[in-house]
């Protein structure tokens, strides 16, 4: 049966705790800047004008996202596919939100806000140390902020050493891109892929 009304899907599930509601602080405070600063990898979720919606991945070095004060983080646009889903959709909706995640570490903390491209040569200095300039960074005016249970994480066994699946299960990516568009020639290799990356990085 399919749910269609908020009353049928409250009927479902229990009330949240108090606590749970009232975990959203609306601002970046030493615990979750903590986690922003240790964080190497988040994933930024962003939506057309049409209600399209796209989730991508952004990655650096712990540190990476910038944070300039309790209400303004700066997220650098490091080199990709140049498809600029996620630029081209905060034209279009200046709304995003972010999960950071910590290798080794079951809590997430998201942050959902006002986005706006940048490219304000003061702003990008900030990124000098970085390998690679960018050519602009995405502000995020913060709107809600908190942390998120580790239950996902523990059922997944994410981090567990244990779990971890050797690439070799699938095709490269060169392979499976290959099959999929159907394209001549050899595939990339794994290799080669990973060579070709690494001046972008």
């Amino acid at each position: 049966m399919q749910i269609t009304t908020l009353q049928a899907l409250r009927a479902i599930y229990d009330a949240p705790a108090a606590r749970v509601i009232r975990k959203d602080i609306g601002c970046i405070d030493e615990h979750i800047g903590r986690f922003i600063e240790l964080s190497p990898f988040l994933v930024m979720a962003s939506a057309d004008a049409a209600q399209q919606l796209d989730a991508s991945p952004r990655g650096g070095a712990p540190g990476f996202v910038k944070i300039l004060d309790a209400h303004t983080l700066l997220v650098p646009d490091s080199s990709g596919n140049n498809r600029l889903d996620t630029l081209e959709n905060i034209l279009a909706k200046p709304q995003v939100g972010l999960l950071f995640m910590i290798p080794g570490v079951e809590e997430m903390a998201r942050i959902n806000g006002a986005a706006a491209l940048l490219s304000d040569a003061a702003l990008l200095d900030l990124f000098e140390g970085e390998q690679r300039r960018p050519k602009l960074v995405i502000q995020i005016k913060v709107q809600e902020a908190y942390l998120h249970c580790a239950k996902a994480v523990m059922r997944s066994h994410l981090w567990d050493q244990q779990a971890q699946v050797d690439r070799s299960v699938l095709p490269s990516m060169g392979e499976m891109i290959k099959a999929q568009l159907q394209l001549e020639g050899p595939a990339e290799s794994r290799e080669a892929m990973r060579q070709r990356y690494l001046p972008t990085l």
